[in-house]
């Protein structure tokens, strides 16, 4: 019997690469909706493709333009009604930023398995996830590469044998740039990835490497390990997509060419492996492999990530709130590259710490922080 999969997100770069793979699967999945945020252009396109029962935007959606009998949501909530509505066996969490959290939680109501490409929703919701994963019996499956490759390693030992789990970084465009060099780089350069085509903003934090330090969070969050038992090495060929050293010395690692598909299928089929439309990694080829810390004193994200990590409470939706809103105003001219990191910093001395115990608390904290950095973003215009 064919597996349904919602795609929330199926616009964006892994909503896009997740439709090719169920394009290459139509034995084993049946898609029964998309949702997405204001691309309705595109989500019509895949709408008349793969024939969905539901549709979802925040934008309005043409009847006439999609197949006959589609269910369409729109609005605010469009992603929270359909991830509630299409009950899949599988929901691909492609929304971007911490407008994943309501549909997330929603998605996991109605068990099943969530396949989780947006790492803010568990750095902001982490509690409350959790509280709702033991409630419902879903399951997270990670496709973000990094977190993908901690979780099949974690297959090779028991949890107890684990040392450490290794992230690694390619380092952005900048990695050997210096602090002074950070203050002058451009928009073009900082969405000039070497290895990953990604969208705007994850390309953005790959650069201030917050993506990193969100994904520290994250891997918190989704394994359970504390701050000390989580590190990040610098890897510019992206090839090692993360590591896992355990008790006797090992280190297990999870190695393939950048593509995206590959972690997505894996999400979708696990446990299974089955064919795939990547390029295999040829070792032969793949030299060197370099491996370099991270300098904190240069990418301040990393140590600010480790601080809220332990802080824990709000903190860490206050990180990633103040990163979005100084994001955005990077984008928009407001700010330059090196201010991101002074942006974070200046929300997360601005507001308290408190227990992230309830939705409202959580949304609290996200507008606390959104606040702070515009204070900080109005001070630098002045």
């Amino acid at each position: 019997m064919k597996q349904s999969v919602l795609i929330l997100g199926s616009t964006g770069s892994i909503g896009t690469q997740t439709v090719d793979v169920l394009t290459r699967l139509p034995d084993r999945f049946e898609t029964v909706g998309l949702c997405c945020g204001n691309d309705a252009e595109t989500l019509c396109r895949q709408a008349n493709a793969l024939k969905p029962r539901f549709v979802a935007a925040r934008v309005p959606l043409d009847q006439n333009r999609l197949p006959e009998g589609t269910v369409v949501f729109t609005g605010e909530d469009a992603a929270e009604r359909i991830a509630a509505e299409a009950k899949a066996d599988v929901t691909v969490l492609a929304i971007s930023g911490y407008a994943a959290l309501k549909p997330l939680l929603a998605a996991i109501k109605h068990g099943g398995r969530i396949a989780i490409a947006n790492k803010e929703s568990l750095v902001c919701g982490g509690a409350l996830v959790d509280a709702a994963l033991k409630a419902s019996g879903a399951e997270l499956v990670p496709i973000d590469s990094e977190q993908s490759a901690i979780f099949q390693c974690l297959q090779n030992g028991r949890r107890e044998e684990v040392r450490r789990l290794i992230l690694t970084a390619s380092g952005g465009p900048f990695f050997r740039k210096t602090r002074e060099e950070l203050k002058t780089v451009s928009l073009a350069d900082a969405l000039n990835h070497p290895t990953w085509k990604m969208g705007r903003k994850i390309t953005l934090d790959s650069a201030t490497l917050m993506n990193k330090g969100l994904e520290i969070i994250e891997a918190s969050r989704l394994f359970h390990f504390g701050a000390e038992q989580i590190s990040v090495l610098i890897h510019p060929q992206s090839i090692v997509h993360s590591m896992v050293e355990y008790r006797d010395g090992t280190i297990t690692a999870n190695l393939s060419k950048p593509d995206m598909r590959l972690p997505i299928q894996y999400a979708l089929t696990y446990p299974e492996r089955t064919q795939s439309p990547c390029e295999p990694l040829r070792l032969d080829l793949a030299h060197p492999l370099e491996f370099y810390p991270v300098d904190t004193g240069r990418f301040r994200a990393i140590g600010m990530a480790y601080d809220v990590l332990r802080a824990d409470g709000i903190m860490p939706t206050v990180y990633n709130g103040a990163n979005e809103r100084a994001a955005q105003a990077y984008f928009d001219g407001q700010i330059g590259f090196a201010d991101i990191e002074d942006c974070v910093a200046y929300a997360l001395e601005t507001v308290s710490n408190r227990p992230a115990d309830s939705i409202e608390a959580i949304a609290e904290a996200d507008e606390q922080a959104r606040r702070a950095a515009d204070a900080f973003v109005r001070k630098n215009l002045n």
